[in-house]
């Protein structure tokens, strides 16, 4: 529909996400479908209709009523106003903003018209985390939390019943043989318990981290909501454990933790003495289940190539999987040709870019993908 209400509808969204709402392209349809629902004949029940639209927390009800005053409060009309069905073509007298002069420059500071709908997404997705206004990194931060995805199940070494499985379960063979049914022995089956794949992540956050290092600290915080047990970790000149920060449940409050946690961001990287300090204090500890391991960082490294090397080939033995991430993989004509990336490769199974949200779902992608087969790495299974 292209009539004055809906046009305002489209503004009226538009300005709610700028004030930080969690709305979305379709919620301009959604407006539109509840003023057919209630009608217009109250002002009363379309802010409430409106309300009950688009607020999802206490905190942004005294936002929304702000905004709807602006738009809709002195310019309503009566009597009661008549929306158009959308076969028909007619002209009629619609509320309108309340006072245009008020509000040039708030919706100056939203998003163009050209940027609504499913187009606007895709943008932001292949937006480079550097390159981001704050805008559009709160939309990026919140598509971080509403990503749905479930990592691939492991085995584990436990087994449960099963009449499909392929091991015989003699134990219950024989208890079962005890009965009015002993006569005619019934051979009792087995398998491996699933199980979710426990993540290890160890990121960066150098100074020429200091770009990225947020957003994918963002995804550490999402990730144990999917995959259960994740134990993170930063390193710039040392190592620090975040685990227990990131278990507050709003996620820049956790981040504010980090950074009072954190005592060396933005410095330099000493990746090899990071991975040291984590097989020599960490990895038995978190390591059991066959996690995977991911690393982010970009490879520049001040330390010694020989200690990444021998470190690197000590935690890719403890995990199942070692993926390393790296911002600007995704460059054109990028080659890994730092001393540390060099030293590393041999024991990374997986090396992919983790500059914008696009490679964030390539990664999730990947997690999903993950093969099932107990304490056997890619890696080792190409070997044997």
């Amino acid at each position: 529909m292209t009539d004055p209400f809906s046009e305002n509808l489209v503004h009226f969204a538009r300005y709610l996400r700028a004030k930080g709402l969690d709305v979305v392209p379709q919620s301009g349809t959604d407006l539109l479908e509840a003023a057919l629902l209630v009608g217009l004949a109250s002002r009363d029940d379309v802010c409430a209709a409106f309300r009950a639209t688009v607020v999802t927390r206490p905190e942004q009800i005294p936002v929304f009523d702000e905004a709807f005053e602006l738009f809709f409060g002195r310019g309503w009309r009566t009597p009661p106003v008549r929306i158009p069905d959308q076969s028909q073509q007619t002209s009629v007298q619609v509320p309108v903003l309340a006072d245009p002069d008020d509000d040039d420059e708030a919706l100056a500071s939203s998003e163009s018209p050209e940027q609504l709908g499913a187009s606007h997404g895709e943008r932001l997705a292949t937006r480079d985390f550097a390159a981001l206004t704050a805008d559009e990194a709160a939309e990026v931060r919140r598509l971080i939390a509403r990503m749905v995805w479930q990592p691939a199940d492991a085995f584990s070494r436990r087994w449960r019943p099963d009449p499909t499985g392929r091991r015989p379960d003699m134990r219950r063979t024989l208890r079962n043989s005890v009965g009015p049914n002993a006569e005619l022995m019934q051979l009792a089956f087995r398998t491996r318990k699933p199980r979710r794949r426990p993540l290890i992540i160890l990121a960066d956050v150098s100074g020429s981290m200091e770009k990225y290092a947020e957003m994918l600290l963002y995804f550490a915080h999402a990730a144990p909501a999917r995959v259960g047990r994740v134990e993170t970790f930063v390193f710039s000149t040392r190592l620090t454990r975040i685990t227990h920060e990131l278990r507050r449940r709003d996620a820049a409050a956790a981040l504010r933790l980090v950074s009072h946690a954190v005592h060396d961001w933005s410095g330099g990287t000493r990746i090899g003495e990071a991975l040291e300090a984590f097989n020599r204090d960490w990895s038995r500890r978190v390591g059991r289940g066959g996690p995977i391991g991911i690393i982010i960082s970009d490879g520049w490294d001040r330390g010694d190539p020989a200690l990444l090397r021998r470190e690197m080939a000590r935690f890719s033995r403890s995990v199942h999987r070692t993926v390393w991430l790296n911002p600007l993989a995704g460059r054109q004509g990028y080659s890994p040709e730092t001393r540390g990336l060099k030293a590393a490769l041999p024991y990374i199974d997986d090396f992919l870019p983790v500059a914008h949200l696009a490679d964030l779902r390539a990664v999730v992608g990947l997690l999903e993908s993950m093969p099932k087969a107990p304490g056997i790495s890619p890696r080792e299974a190409l070997a044997s």
